[in-house]
């Protein structure tokens, strides 16, 4: 049992000295290639800071100045995700891929965000991009006939005061976008769009590869710490406090170290984590919703109107239970979220 009679900063200095005079591990070109492009992607998040918060200005003004509240897309949440991809990715490329490089991790581990990256961000496109299934005068009688009123959560009859027009079962008007959308899931601020029957899909694998490229920054992440951790033998070692007392090495003083020496990385792992626990929860949240036809839309309603005597005329003693009218069997949900049938009807008239 070795014992390391130092001082946490004697340790931080003395890791950093030995990964200095470590034998030279010849680098791979992709490795030389990524510690190139790191400039680049440190200059690109800088430029993103700063527009950040010319953009936080301009948009603030816009909105408190502008004469109705209805229709207040802006792209401030857009310039927040991309700012904050960009500082992850950056941190990831500039130390954490060289590191783990020198580590003689295997190579497709660490370029795997990248590919994770690239089909986050066509879903993304795509998603913000797409017609999430805005209601107009010429494909209204068509979205009218997809789906049945259920005379709970939709009523046959109610016409959209903004809109003029009768809304369709399981629609909604976007007070952001102002337009109705047809299977109206919620707004998304990060996509800037409606989430709706014809974009849906999009924002499905968007939010999926989203967890899963978080998840794989934070597994790789925390595997280099820990081989950081094997490699210099701390955990069987001691230090001596500032009262000349002699401890074994805990996880705090663990952690601690581990933040001296790479607080970047410490911090950047401590924010991955976080995300990758709130995303994948709300990544099966979306499942369950898909598996049983819902969107968030019905969901909250039901959950609004569950104690109320909109759901049902039996007499307040008797339990309320509301059966979705819309769920076919969990193929068949998984299937219309894929293959919309206003899509599909779309697709016939063309």
């Amino acid at each position: 049992m070795g014992e390391l009679q130092q001082s946490p900063w004697q340790l931080q200095n003395e890791f950093r000295q030995s990964l200095l005079s470590a034998p030279q591990i010849p680098l791979h070109p992709a490795a030389w290639m990524c510690r190139w492009l790191t400039g680049s992607c440190q200059c690109l998040a800088c430029w993103i800071e700063v527009n950040l918060a010319v953009s936080c200005k301009i948009w603030s003004c816009l909105i408190l100045t502008r004469p109705s509240p209805c229709c207040c897309r802006n792209y401030l949440f857009v310039v927040l995700h991309i700012a904050l991809q960009a500082a992850v990715y950056a941190e990831y490329t500039w130390e954490v891929f060289v590191y783990c490089w020198e580590l003689e991790f295997h190579l497709v581990l660490l370029l795997l965000p990248y590919l994770l990256l690239l089909g986050n961000m066509g879903c993304f496109i795509l998603c913000s991009c797409a017609n999430p299934g805005i209601i107009t005068k010429s494909n209204h009688a068509s979205l009218m006939k997809t789906y049945a009123y259920d005379g709970a959560l939709f009523q046959e009859g109610i016409v959209c005061a903004t809109c003029n027009v009768e809304k369709p079962a399981r629609s909604k008007h976007c007070s952001f976008c102002d337009v109705c959308v047809h299977r109206f899931d919620h707004h998304c601020v990060w996509v800037n769009n409606c989430i709706g029957a014809f974009n849906a899909k999009y924002f499905f694998l968007y939010l999926f590869t989203l967890t899963v490229m978080a998840a794989t920054i934070a597994i790789i992440t925390a595997a280099f710490l820990i081989q950081v951790v094997l490699l210099s033998n701390m955990m069987h070692g001691s230090y001596i406090d500032d009262q000349g007392q002699e401890h074994a090495v805990e996880i705090f003083f663990l952690i601690q170290h581990l933040f001296l020496t790479f607080p970047r990385i410490v911090f950047m792992l401590g924010f991955v984590i976080l995300l990758t626990l709130i995303l994948g929860a709300y990544c099966c949240f979306n499942i369950y919703l898909a598996l049983t036809n819902q969107t968030f839309n019905e969901w909250y309603k039901f959950r609004r109107y569950r104690h109320s005597h909109h759901l049902t005329l039996q007499p307040c003693d008797r339990k309320v239970v509301y059966k979705n009218a819309y769920a076919k069997g969990v193929w068949m949900n998984l299937k219309e979220i894929f293959k919309s049938p206003a899509v599909l009807e779309r697709k016939k008239k063309k």
